[in-house]
């Protein structure tokens, strides 16, 4: 495997604190104004646009969902993203996901959002 490019470490970096502070400008930065989000396999995602993808995570924070990055990996051409995510004052235990983070020209271009490490993982090469 190739070394990973110094500009995906840092993106990697960016992406982990504007998603543990909610920081959805800055995380806006980070995103192509294409970018896609969706199932694994959904050749017709949700989200088909920053301001699609960004609306989620308002509507989602306004529910009271929170997340906390719990890794980061690096790799030839993305970011796998390890979260516990679950409701702020909830009965219930955070449940963790996965996302993989296609990156092109230095900007997310597109998420994909796993229930298993393993299968996020595979995903990304």
């Amino acid at each position: 495997m190739s070394p990973t490019p110094p500009d995906l470490d840092a993106l990697a970096a960016q992406v982990r604190v504007a998603l543990e502070h909610a920081d959805l400008d800055g995380y806006r930065e980070l995103l192509d104004p294409g970018v896609t989000w969706g199932a694994p396999d959904d050749p017709q995602p949700g989200c088909r646009n920053r301001d699609q993808v960004l609306a989620w995570y308002r509507r989602g924070r306004a529910r009271g969902v929170r997340a906390k990055v719990t890794e980061t990996e690096v790799g030839v051409d993305g970011i796998l993203v390890g979260l516990e995510v679950g409701l702020e004052g909830g009965d219930d235990a955070p449940v963790e996901r996965w996302q993989v983070l296609t990156v092109r020209r230095g900007k997310i271009v597109d998420i994909r959002g796993f229930e298993d490490r393993q299968t996020a993982r595979a995903r990304m090469g």
